[in-house]
């Protein structure tokens, strides 16, 4: 019996573990017609989607960051940044909250499909996009769409819907065709017609830059056509006589029902959309369907990689597969944290410059159009300059060849500042910034630099927040030549470690501040992108939590600011004293 009820029991577990966790595909199907699939995941009722594969199809720009677990997307001025396990997104430099976390499954970026539902990411790829049982249905955004088809003894109908009222041009190009151009209008669907009626042999409709246009071709028994509007309908008829077009008030042939987008506000909440049929059969003696109208089998289309660009490789592979090919086994990312920093024995990489003037750059962080983090009245980006610039007043007084980022409230790229202190050649580079959070609990001051792997959660939630300026960015930053560029990077790793533990103690002696400075784990690592180009040791300082009321009222007042640039400054003395590389 206890044989039994373990077999029972592991069954069950089996189970509650498939439905917490499969994986299949999510096909596409754009204006009635199969454009391939994606790879998919369900967890916990959520369905998720490849992020690069599915960005990629809509339409979309993506770039990954492997060490970060980051995926930014882009197109037309939309700016969507998704980070691993967070379930929360960045859209359009707004914090959106998302059904479910963001998973790395077997090299691939997933995030719940809802992102792709977004009434402003289709506004920037320009479509109409539902998810309904395992498919995304993809349309033009229309105005204009063949509605019915009315086949009679004694005339034919094509009817129109329009959401607004256009032009037209309607001519007779010969004995037996005509032709209608819909001005300064999108059709829904490109659509081939066969209809071999009396009346109508067959009607393409298609879109041709701004406008649309109506071919026809008459049957042997169409002695007169005519197009005319009635209200929001724009009707084709021919018929054996002249006469008015009577719209029934059930059609004989239906169309596909128009996607219903619900777009009132930004949010991310899965649509529910109408099924979206193909056309109905009439009798085999009225209308013949084309090969092309024929149900078709979901087939992947040939890979275009134009808009995709593949950053870094460490942790994300870059997977191109067959549709029909098993997805991959999930296979976990786990990021080791690191309890402490490791400083090993090594030749400083400064020491040919020992005894001489050390060149600093002092970046204050975010600026002009980003805000960094915001409470109240108080701007993230005001403290940072603040003490930015009495930080630097100080170095040059105390004798270093010093360069500031930005001396006034401007924008500036993440790329730029990089590129400002390796064109100057810094020895040093420091950031400042403040920290924020949703726990008003969290205070104190800590110092980051750059690495691969994060401390831990907190850390690499700051390391997302700070590299949200991105979004900003309407230059795309190459991270490649980045990468290229810091290939030695590993050796500031240890310097940039040691500089943030001597202004680490400095702060925590400042007299005047008022601000904790844990001493475990004030020092913390992380992938900020605003270190990852710097040639040299470079750290950034949170000076305190502008979510903390405790530290919001000190580093508000003056007097703190410039403290805490005392502060830093004699840290950063210390080091270069203690390490040799000034008397």
């Amino acid at each position: 019996m206890k044989r039994i009820g373990s077999l029972i029991l592991g069954i069950l577990f089996l189970l509650i573990g498939q439905l917490a966790f499969a994986q299949g595909k999510v096909y596409i199907k754009e204006s009635g017609r199969s454009a391939g699939s994606v790879s998919s995941i369900d967890l916990n009722g959520i369905t998720y989607v490849d992020v690069q594969a599915t960005a990629r199809k809509l339409g979309a720009r993506v770039e990954l960051f492997a060490t970060s677990r980051q995926a930014k997307i882009t197109s037309k001025g939309f700016f969507i940044i998704l980070t691993g396990s967070l379930d929360e997104a960045i859209v359009n430099g707004k914090h959106v909250r998302i059904s479910g976390p963001v998973e790395v499954r077997g090299g691939k970026l997933m995030a719940p499909v809802e992102i792709f539902l977004l009434p402003s990411f289709q506004t920037a790829v320009n479509k109409l996009i539902e998810f309904k049982d395992g498919v995304l249905y993809i349309e033009r955004r229309f105005n204009v769409e063949l509605a019915d088809i009315v086949l009679s003894e004694k005339d034919n109908l094509l009817i129109f819907d329009a959401q607004n009222e256009f032009k037209f041009t309607a001519e007779q190009t010969t004995a037996h065709t005509v032709l209608v151009t819909f001005k300064d209008v999108v059709l829904k669907r490109d659509e081939y017609k066969k209809l071999r009626t009396n009346y109508i042999a067959s009607a393409d409709m298609y879109q041709v830059r701004t406008d649309a246009q109506l071919h026809i071709v008459l049957g042997d028994k169409a002695n007169d056509w005519s197009f005319t509007q009635q209200g929001n309908k724009f009707i084709f008829r021919a018929g054996a006589a002249k006469a008015s077009p009577e719209v029934p008030l059930t059609p004989v042939i239906t169309t596909a029902p128009t996607p219903v987008i619900k777009a009132a506000r930004e949010e991310l909440v899965p649509s529910v959309m109408q099924e979206d049929d193909e056309t109905e059969e009439v009798p085999a003696s009225q209308v013949e369907q084309t090969p092309s109208e024929a149900p078709q089998a979901f087939a992947q289309p040939p890979v275009d990689t134009s808009s995709t660009i593949v950053v870094e490789e460490d942790d994300f592979e870059e997977m191109f597969v067959d549709a029909d090919a098993a997805p991959a086994d999930p296979v976990p990312a786990p990021a080791p944290a690191v309890t402490a920093p490791v400083i090993k024995a090594e030749p400083h990489p400064l020491a040919i410059k020992a005894n001489k003037k050390i060149r600093i750059v002092v970046d204050p962080g975010h600026g002009g159009k980003d805000p960094g983090a915001v409470r109240g009245k108080y701007r993230e980006k005001d403290w940072n300059l603040a003490v930015g610039k009495e930080l630097a007043r100080l170095l040059e007084k105390g004798g270093f060849e010093v360069k500031i980022t930005r001396s006034t409230d401007v924008f500036i790229a993440l790329s730029e500042r990089s590129r400002i202190a390796n064109n100057f050649k810094a020895d040093l580079f420091v950031s400042v910034h403040v920290n924020s959070t949703k726990d008003s609990q969290a205070n104190g001051f800590q110092v980051y630099f750059r690495s691969e792997k994060a401390t831990d959660k907190e850390a690499a939630a700051t390391a997302s927040l700070e590299n949200e300026a991105m979004q900003y960015e309407e230059v795309h930053y190459n991270f490649v030549d980045a990468l290229l560029q810091s290939m030695a990077k590993n050796e500031y790793i240890n310097e940039s470690s040691k500089l943030a533990g001597y202004v680490k103690n400095a702060v925590h002696q400042q007299s005047g501040i008022g601000i904790a400075v844990a001493q475990k784990n004030a020092i913390r690592q992380a992938n900020f992108y605003v270190l990852k180009g710097v040639q040299s040791p470079a750290i950034l300082v949170e000076m305190g939590f502008i979510s903390s009321p405790k530290d919001r009222a000190k580093l508000s007042q003056s007097t703190v600011q410039k403290k805490m640039a005392q502060g830093i400054y004699n840290g950063i003395v210390n080091y270069a004293k203690k390490e040799g590389l000034q008397k």
